[in-house]
């Protein structure tokens, strides 16, 4: 039901760039995304957020035509949940995105840019049409030379010596969004140097395009009605006044003063006055700096006290020879109480599936220091959804049930440095923890842990963690029949998961630019390298004990010792707006020696699953080229090892709207550094690496709803690392051990 003279709209009939050649310009690409925004409406019953694309049933549109205008509860209740209506071409103004898409290619560097449309009525039906838009690209102004126009005194020095920065070179496109970047760069610069009132408004770009051959020639200089008193001379900071606003807006009725700072207050100083004078990044008499602005600002965040915060400056006279600011910071209180509940709901690989749930309350600013103190409590249960097994009948249960207390310092403490500028990128955290795990048909397993560990982080992209203790106590409290049956075959495993103390310090370096807005392809790098127990035998040999003698013990439990190393490498390919290459690789080792010979269960590797070798199931896969018994449902135990290695390659495309495909091709293999007979094969052997490497490749689909990454991926095993009694490397046994589903949250890597 349409109103008179208006025309249901069917989407995007397709968007045609009429001189394609130009495409392949640097940054055409981008653009065209742009123009793609600009152009984008979804219709009705669109399929996953597409323009172009409709699914058959308009259940939508079925409903508002038979509940729209009409009275009653139910038509009502109809009408506001199912009814969706009618997208029209009124509604979706055609001429109004061709001229913003053309605005969009002005902007970029594209003058001669032109879009217009076309109406394309639906043959069968008159009332329904779609839209065609035309691009044309024209060829792209590029920049030919740039020359900046010398300024006043300082200032022209203070930006000559930051010239290798700049953003604007010869042969880049020329676009709004990078004159805007060079304009932000240099004011930046300014305001760094002492320069408060200077704005990027300041700044003018001439540009001379005369020349001809689609090229520009840039002048960049001060406008020339800006006041020379804003950029004439630097200012420098004064007397500081922090005012701390009450949790409902009270504003203060007391105040004291702390060294240089005065602190005015309502009720009681809720704050330690020396936290508040660490957090300012500057001190009296030091020129203006936007960056130690910018520092206080993320300092007096980073307490996670404040609900606002706000620096304002006043000159302290109105003198032209004035050269001082006054600094007032205005910081809001935050309630100190914050509590946090998660639903979640899991299906994993081994067929278990079932839900979970996390508690969290928090009091912030716990000592007056900006600490956080946080109890968690957790649990999950998880029956099988698959074939049952060992003659078990009815619902097999998983479940995991503990608590979890933190404290968290936003400064180093334990030892205690106390250099501000260390405390801004530092963070000292306190943990413990208690869990009582259960496995269906296994084992229930009680576990105790706390830690303490640092965070460095000196840039965006590059974080320190150093946990100079990180202590597990784990107990088996019970066991099945099925399980020690298996630990019996198997000494190691049993050793591995043995009550033991695990006494670690770890250091873990994380280097990741997927936040910089200007690298198009993204990397990140993880390395990691702990050691367990090498103090406690350090403190034996003192005491006479050999460092290789076995049964050592804390506590009346023996301890782990081992050297562990992990890393992974992950890079992100930009090819172009609908295209991306994924790559991955990494690996570990663990090495345990002294008082024992086998590394704790936990710390081992293993491969498989949604986000590994999708083509297996978590833990179907090693060691080596051991080989599982097929028919015990046990087996998957055995499946970890000492040594990792695991690559991945994964090509992501665009199919329709918001749903992307891939193509993925994943290889790995855990092995063992010791031979272990129970697992003939599991050891490392070089001459073996290539026809060890489990190898799978498949299809995915990624549904974006830009908060979630709803994923399933199909994998098929194209060799196994065992015997399967086929020969050659394409040694899948049968079509089904070959195939492997996974419906997961988020990209794999």
């Amino acid at each position: 039901m349409l109103p008179p003279g208006e025309v249901l709209y069917t989407g995007i009939e397709r968007i045609v760039v009429n001189d394609p050649a130009n495409q392949r310009h640097r940054g055409a690409d981008e653009v065209m995304g742009k123009v793609e925004e600009a152009l984008a409406y979804a219709p009705n019953n669109a399929l996953l957020g597409s323009s172009t694309t409709r699914t058959p049933l308009p259940i939508g549109l079925w409903v508002y035509n038979a509940h729209v205008g009409k009275k009653g509860r139910f038509h009502q209740w109809m009408y506001r949940w199912l009814a969706a209506r009618p997208v029209t071409l009124t509604t979706v103004k055609p001429a109004n995105r061709a001229l913003a898409a053309q605005n969009v290619l002005h902007e970029n560097g594209f003058f001669r840019g032109a879009a217009r449309y076309e109406i394309i009525p639906d043959h069968k039906d008159s009332l329904k049409a779609r839209v065609r838009y035309l691009v044309t690209l024209g060829e792209p102004y590029v920049i030919d030379s740039v020359r900046f126009r010398r300024m006043q005194d300082r200032g022209d020095t203070t930006i000559k010596w930051r010239d290798e920065e700049r953003l604007l070179h010869r042969g880049d496109l020329f676009t709004l969004d990078r004159l805007e970047a060079e304009r932000q760069r240099i004011a930046s610069i300014m305001r760094n140097n002492g320069y408060y009132y200077f704005r990027p408004e300041y700044i003018e770009v001439q540009a001379d395009s005369t020349k001809g051959d689609h090229l520009v020639d840039l002048r960049v200089r001060v406008r020339r009605d800006i006041p020379r008193d804003f950029i004439r001379k630097p200012w420098f900071l004064g007397r500081t006044a922090i005012r701390l606003i009450g949790y409902d807006g009270e504003e203060p009725t007391d105040s004291l003063t702390y060294g240089p700072v005065t602190i005015h207050y309502e009720g009681r100083l809720r704050l330690r006055p020396h936290v508040l004078l660490n957090a300012l990044r500057y001190e009296r008499g030091d020129r203006y700096s936007l960056a130690a602005q910018e520092e206080t600002l993320a300092a007096m965040n980073k307490l996670r006290t404040f609900r606002f915060v706000d620096m304002q400056y006043t000159p302290t006279d109105t003198s032209a020879t004035c050269d001082t600011m006054n600094l007032r910071i205005r910081a809001t209180y935050d309630y100190p109480l914050n509590s946090r509940l998660e639903v979640k709901g899991t299906l994993n690989d081994n067929h278990y599936a079932g839900p979970g749930f996390n508690l969290a309350l928090t009091r912030m600013n716990l000592f007056r220091g900006g600490e956080n103190l946080s109890a968690t409590v957790f649990g999950s249960y998880e029956w099988q959804t698959g074939a049952r097994t060992a003659g078990h009948t009815g619902l097999v249960n998983n479940y995991e049930i503990g608590a979890r207390g933190s404290l968290t310092f936003p400064r180093l403490v334990l030892p205690k440095f106390g250099h501000k500028d260390r405390d801004l990128i530092a963070t000292t955290r306190l943990e413990a923890q208690t869990t009582v795990m259960n496995r269906a048909r296994f084992f229930n397993q009680l576990s105790f842990s706390g830690s303490l560990s640092y965070d460095f982080v000196p840039n965006p992209i590059r974080r320190h963690t150093f946990t100079p203790l990180r202590l597990t106590y784990s107990r088996l409290i019970g066991t099945t029949a099925a399980f020690d049956s298996i630990t019996s075959r198997n000494p190691s495993i049993r050793q591995s998961l043995q009550d033991q103390f695990i006494p670690v310090v770890e250091y873990t370096y994380t280097l990741d630019n997927s936040t910089v807005r200007e690298e198009r392809s993204k990397t990140r790098w993880h390395f990691s390298i702990a050691e367990a127990g090498n103090l406690l035998s350090a403190t034996n040999l003192l005491f006479g004990r050999r460092w290789d003698e076995k049964g050592k013990t804390v506590f009346k439990n023996p301890y782990s010792q081992f050297l562990k190393m992990t890393t992974e490498l992950r890079y992100n390919h930009y090819i172009d707006r609908h295209q991306r290459l994924a790559f991955r690789i990494g690996g570990g080792i663990i090495y345990s020696y002294g008082n024992a010979a086998a590394a704790p269960y936990s710390e081992q590797f293993y491969v498989g699953g949604a986000n590994s070798i999708r083509a297996f199931t978590i833990r179907s896969v090693g060691p080596g080229r051991f080989a599982p018994d097929r028919n015990d449902p046990y087996a998957y135990i055995d499946q970890i090892g000492d040594i990792k290695l695991e690559a991945n390659t994964e090509y992501r495309f665009r199919l329709v709207g918001d749903l992307a495909g891939a193509v993925f091709l994943d290889v790995g293999n855990v092995w063992l550094l010791r031979d272990d007979p129970a697992r003939p094969g599991g050891q490392f052997a070089w001459r073996h690496l290539l026809t060890d490497l489990a190898t799978g490749t498949g299809i995915g689909f990624r549904y974006d709803i830009n908060l979630l990454v709803f994923r399933f991926d199909i994998g098929y095993a194209l060799h196994f690392p065992y015997d399967t009694g086929r020969r050659g490397y394409l040694n899948a046994p049968n079509l089904r051990d070959a195939l492997g589903f996974h419906l997961a949250l988020g990209y794999p890597f």
